[in-house]
């Protein structure tokens, strides 16, 4: 294909024409879901134990609501031809800002919100600018604010630190029927990511760029502009995570973000959900089902008390497996 053909395509994806990446993984990831839960299912039965209770489920709701939010920004980042770094250390400092300007206080909740919000932000826009300005490797840029921000907490903390009022509390650990509020707010960045990259024009010029960033570019679009408002949005995502993890321990905690691995499985759920790392391919569904195919085989490991050990090679191997299948079916489509 002639590089004008390349570029024609391009514009037609980034006015929202028909799309190069319409392969969707989406429905591969929660087959494989729903087989895995029989699975389960089946094992805890074995043992003597029952899977999908009330308590089971509602578990793994509260714990991939974090990761979950968390994943959906680097989905945006990663289907651009980018990715971020620097999400698990800005948890990290989101809990400890919006822990200590609650102070316990609920009428400082609002004001905490904004200041994390704004925080992540600028955070997302410094990863942004030094990839498109300064043209370092994501890789690199944001490893680089990683570190930056972990210096920054290290000095300014030496463990957790502010109080989060009761109120705010009910964020991490209240429910409406079986469904909890932090998984009501997981579904909610969801739908307008989801929103986002299917019914506006940017969300088809994350496509273009993450599909050919140089044919995007003679296309007539601004693909630093683009890559930018990508890692704003990512970094967005982190500090509500960043905020929703403060509401469950009632503290900010400076290694909440790197404890829980935000950054590395973040990276793992969408890629397990078919978005391809080089960009362009892939989609919020898939990242969903991916976050919850984690949820639910750590889960199974709980319940059948399987070390820590043997839980990360089989969460390594089915993450490898399932992106070299996502590749081999991408390889036989373009063939």
């Amino acid at each position: 294909m002639d590089l004008p053909t390349r570029a024609r395509r391009a514009a037609r994806q980034a006015r929202g024409g028909p799309a190069s990446h319409a392969h969707d993984p989406a429905r591969v990831v929660f087959l494989a879901l729903f087989g895995l839960v029989a699975a389960g299912w089946a094992l805890v039965a074995i043992d003597g134990g029952q899977f999908l209770t009330m308590e089971s489920v509602v578990g793994i709701q509260q714990r991939s609501a974090a990761l979950g939010i968390v994943a959906i920004g680097q989905t945006l980042a990663i289907l651009a031809g980018s990715l971020d770094l620097s999400v698990a250390y800005l948890i990290s400092l989101a809990s400890l800002v919006a822990a200590e300007i609650m102070a316990g206080q609920d009428g400082n909740i609002g004001p905490a919100i904004a200041a994390v919000l704004v925080i992540s932000a600028l955070v997302g826009l410094f990863n942004g600018l030094v990839i498109t300005r300064l043209q370092v490797h994501a890789f690199i840029a944001t490893l680089g604010a990683a570190l930056i921000i972990k210096g920054v907490v290290d000095h300014l903390y030496d463990g957790p630190a502010g109080e989060v009022p009761e109120s705010f509390q009910l964020l991490g650990y209240s429910r409406v029927g079986p469904i909890p509020v932090s998984a009501m707010l997981w579904a909610g960045v969801a739908v307008v990511a989801w929103f986002l990259l299917s019914r506006t024009r940017l969300g088809h010029r994350i496509y273009a760029v993450g599909g050919d960033e140089e044919v995007a570019r003679l296309s007539g679009i601004r693909t630093p502009r683009v890559i930018v408002i990508t890692h704003v949005l990512c970094s967005v995502c982190a500090g509500i995570a960043g905020l929703l993890l403060a509401a469950r321990l009632g503290a900010g905690a400076p290694t909440v973000g790197t404890d829980g691995g935000y950054d590395l499985e973040s990276i793992a759920a969408v890629a397990l959900g078919g978005t391809a790392l080089a960009g362009g391919r892939g989609g919020v569904a898939g990242t969903v089902g991916g976050v919850l195919l984690l949820a639910v085989l750590d889960t199974i490991f709980n319940q059948l008390e399987i070390n820590s050990f043997v839980k990360d090679v089989v969460r390594g191997a089915v993450i490898v497996v399932a992106v070299a299948v996502y590749a081999r079916r991408g390889t036989r489509r373009t063939a």
